[in-house]
């Protein structure tokens, strides 16, 4: 007999027996205790006998199952190998480049998914008979993690403990997997034992600094990773990893110190991570990167040190490493003005760096930047600099006093720049009015 035969037969006796009990208890000034227990077990057997069933109450048939997700198909499709998949984890399979069946191994005549139609209806029938409503399609699924990724995962970090060819290999692997799967970014953070594994070759002496391209290869893969939000503070919070992205910065192959200093990017999205990674010391190593001069480092330098300097203590310690010089060098070159500016306006609020800026020849690059520039957020920086600048500094004030006789370029942001821009180019005009002796000071 069916289940749902077996259900309307219970849930017709349940229901007597329920009518029995109520009106025993109404219809009784001194009912016992026990009949309103059974009443209320009888009405909660009934409700849960009107419930629908879930895959979790039966056993589900292997061949009902996907041998990627391990879950019941949904949309079953059969490969040129005659394996049955469900669609959309073979279709991932697929767009990951293999062209081998995940099951036998065997080298895929062609690519294309045929419907089957036998199986879907079986399981169709099978859900019917057990009062299951059958799931709904996956449509999204890199978020999804199936025990198929989770074993290539472990396979992949049990090779690095193994020869450098080994290592090579799976760092490879590891560093595209990282980068196109999310579900691999995400069973990281499900074990404490896999960063260990993963920056094992660094840590053996030697081993990443004789080959570069392992270097590389996991520094990246450590980039790849941290863009998944709940590994950030793990990573972060790991001293190994701190300290294997530092000696990357120092040491590496321009590409890897490039991929160091994004990692670095990446972790400091955390206030909790900008605290660490600066007392750290990695500040001073992005620096050393910005001011050798590479293109292809310097702008993943300037953005992780102007994300660490969001946060006041790394500001001071920023400015100790030698940042202004650095900076204003980078910014005479006409190198990443707009991006430097952003670190520098920030820097300002510190005294040293206000010092610095006004010693090493601020106050002339930044005017002719506004005058030069078209980026408007850039001249309210630059306009912004000054402003702290010229009250802090009375000599520098009469510098942009003279400067302004002789271009009207504040004057100019006054009238033309945004509100911010208008107001800081105001402020330090009215200034000018209130100092009529400016041009009798040394």
């Amino acid at each position: 007999m069916a289940k749902r035969e077996r259900v309307r037969v219970s849930a017709s006796e349940l229901k007597e027996r329920l009518k029995e009990l109520v009106k025993a208890i109404v219809d009784s000034d001194d009912y016992v205790v026990e009949a309103a227990d059974e009443a209320i077990a009888t009405l909660s057997a009934l409700k849960h006998l009107k419930s629908p069933d879930s895959l979790d109450d039966f056993p589900l048939p292997p061949e009902f199952r996907c041998p990627i997700s391990t879950q019941l198909m949904t949309d079953p499709v059969i490969l040129s190998t005659g394996q049955t998949y469900d669609r959309p984890f073979i279709q991932r399979w697929l767009d990951e480049g293999h062209r081998t069946c995940p099951q036998t191994q065997q080298v895929l005549s062609h690519s294309i998914l045929t419907p089957n139609y036998l199986v879907r209806d079986m399981i169709v029938q099978w859900c019917r008979e057990r009062g299951i409503e059958l799931p709904k399609p996956v449509k999204d699924i890199d978020g999804v993690v199936t025990n198929a990724d989770r074993n290539h995962l472990n396979s992949l970090l049990r090779k690095l403990s193994l020869s450098v060819s080994d290592q090579k290999q799976a760092a490879k692997e590891l560093r595209l997997l990282t980068k196109r799967m999310p579900s691999i970014r995400i069973l990281v953070g499900e074990s404490s034992d896999v960063i260990p594994q993963l920056l094992s070759p660094l840590s053996s002496p030697g081993t990443a600094s004789t080959d570069p391209d392992l270097h590389e290869d996991l520094i990246t893969t450590v980039l790849n990773l941290a863009i998944h939000d709940d590994n950030k503070k793990a990573f972060a919070e790991d001293p190994a990893v701190i300290s294997l992205l530092i000696d990357a910065l120092k040491r590496g192959t321009i590409q890897t110190r490039s991929n160091a200093a994004a990692a670095i990017f990446t972790l400091s999205a955390l206030d909790s991570n900008k605290h660490i990674i600066g007392k750290s010391g990695a500040i001073k190593h992005l620096l050393a990167l910005l001011d050798e001069g590479q293109p292809l480092a310097m702008k993943d330098a300037a953005s992780a040190i102007f994300n660490l300097c969001l946060v006041h203590e790394n500001k001071g310690r920023t400015v100790r490493d030698g940042a202004v010089r650095v900076i204003l060098n980078k910014m005479m070159d006409h190198i990443l003005v707009d991006e430097l500016l952003a670190i520098l306006a920030l820097l300002s609020s510190h005294p040293r760096a206000v010092e610095e800026m006004g010693d090493l020849g601020a106050v002339p690059l930044l005017l002719g930047i506004i005058r030069e520039i078209a980026s408007e957020r850039s001249k309210e920086n630059c306009v912004a600099i000054l402003y702290t600048i010229c009250f802090s500094d009375r000599t520098k004030l009469k510098e942009i006093r003279e400067e302004e006789r002789a271009n009207g370029t504040l004057s100019k942001l006054a009238q033309c720049g945004t509100s911010r821009a208008k107001r800081k180019a105001n402020g330090i005009l009215e200034r000018f009015n209130r100092s009529p002796s400016l041009t009798h000071t040394a």
